[in-house]
């Protein structure tokens, strides 16, 4: 069960993360519609491959990992890996919520059939009795309020697992109201998953996808930071995704990787754009935690995982040093003041063992590190820059500019 490690609120912690004290009251503003659109459930599923992230991570089995909770899927992926134990902390009081009905799915439905309607599939009707009598007894009080509690249009947000709970969320609504887009266009986003070799989805993308990105509506739309609340990316985060360009070039050709550079019958992040959900044939490629032949693994060692309610560096402050060698970071240093990171740096790097290995993702290319965390510390840690643009190229969810791992130094 989820443990609290502070007694703020969810709301609370997210506006710390995010706004922008010492910027211009405009930018404050921003900052703050965003941390309120961000209090509830974002992301289903997690967007960060983890497939790549264990190539690059090299995790063992004397492996002690702190991560980002996000959807959940990837802290439960990792178990595959067989680490010593694993932290998983998020500010989102839905996320925690989330993470704690996978959990409790993954030790309760030992029925391969019964889990993937739940979680996998996640549009049954009878999900809803699954979750009454098989579920809900094993969940803590905090966690029956959030699903048993209603939504912003009155329905119990439990209901959302009859209908595609990968539909739900910030960013579930956001791909939504892409495909209305889309089909304002006369095109159907899915046609693409019905394309054959790499050769065919190349063409269709072509063909239908880019146009669309050459369209004023479009243009003018994602010219905004506010449009991409639904992608996860506050203010702060989209100056460093744009640069240079107009933001639906920076778009497209994130679409294009992901559309292009990875057969679609192996990719479940191509699915849930351009689907909306995972796919329901019997080799719909799915995340490693939720595929039949992982599951006995990760239902045993399931009690690795704890989950928390806090702040990534909150978490670390209040830990022994060298308690920790694998950071995943997912792309929050993206949010953060020179402050932030230099706090967060100085935890990871006293807190970190022997052959401790920082996992992150960025908007940009370059990792953000150079220049704005203290060299000091930062010169405790190798860049392994070949690493990186393997991980980069290998990250099916296509949607970061880069993937960065960092190593202390002996």
């Amino acid at each position: 069960m989820p443990k609290t490690a502070t007694t703020s609120t969810g709301t609370e912690l997210i506006a710390g993360a995010v706004v922008r004290h010492e910027s211009p009251r405009a930018a404050r503003l921003l900052d703050k519609a965003f941390a309120l659109a961000f209090k509830g459930l974002v992301y289903a599923q997690i967007w960060e491959d983890p497939v790549a992230d264990m190539e690059a991570l090299q995790i063992g089995a004397d492996s002690r990992i702190i991560t980002i909770a996000s959807g959940g899927c990837n802290a439960l992926s990792y178990l595959t890996a067989d680490p010593e134990a694993i932290t998983v902390v998020d500010l989102n009081t839905a996320h925690i919520a989330l993470n704690t009905l996978k959990h409790t799915a993954i030790r309760h439905l030992t029925d391969y059939a019964d889990l993937r309607r739940f979680i996998a599939e996640a549009d049954h009707p009878e999900n809803l009795a699954t979750y009454r009598e098989r579920l809900a007894p094993h969940l803590d009080e905090a966690t029956r309020r959030y699903w048993e509690g209603r939504d912003l249009v009155g329905r119990r947000r439990i209901k959302a697992f009859t209908r595609g709970v990968y539909k739900h969320g910030l960013l579930g609504n956001f791909i939504g109201i892409a495909h209305k887009l889309a089909r304002l266009y006369k095109l159907d986003p899915a046609e693409i998953l019905g394309a054959d070799t790499l050769e065919d989805q190349r063409r269709v993308f072509d063909e239908r996808f880019a146009p669309i990105f050459e369209r004023r509506l479009v243009r003018w739309l994602t010219n905004h930071p506010a449009s991409l609340f639904g992608l996860g990316i506050p203010p702060a985060q989209y100056d460093a995704l744009a640069g240079e360009q107009r933001m639906a070039d920076v778009l497209r050709a994130r679409l294009e990787k992901l559309a292009c550079h990875f057969p679609v019958n192996d990719n479940y992040f191509a699915w849930q754009a351009f689907g909306r959900g995972y796919g329901k044939g019997e080799g719909a490629p799915l995340p490693p935690y939720l595929q039949a032949a992982n599951l006995p693994q990760v239902r045993d060692r399931l009690d690795r995982i704890d989950l928390r309610h806090a702040n990534f560096t909150h978490v670390l402050a209040a830990s022994d040093a060298a308690s920790f060698d694998r950071y995943i970071l997912l792309d929050a240093q993206d949010w953060m003041t020179d402050a932030q990171l230099t706090e967060l740096w100085d935890e990871i790097t006293r807190t970190a063992r022997p052959g401790s290995r920082v996992l992150f993702r960025t908007a940009a290319e370059p990792s953000l590190l150079p220049g704005r965390v203290p060299d000091a510390i930062l010169d405790r840690w190798d860049y392994r820059e070949a690493e990186s643009q393997a991980a980069t190229l290998a990250d099916r969810s296509s949607i970061y500019g880069g993937v960065h791992l960092y190593t202390l130094k002996d």
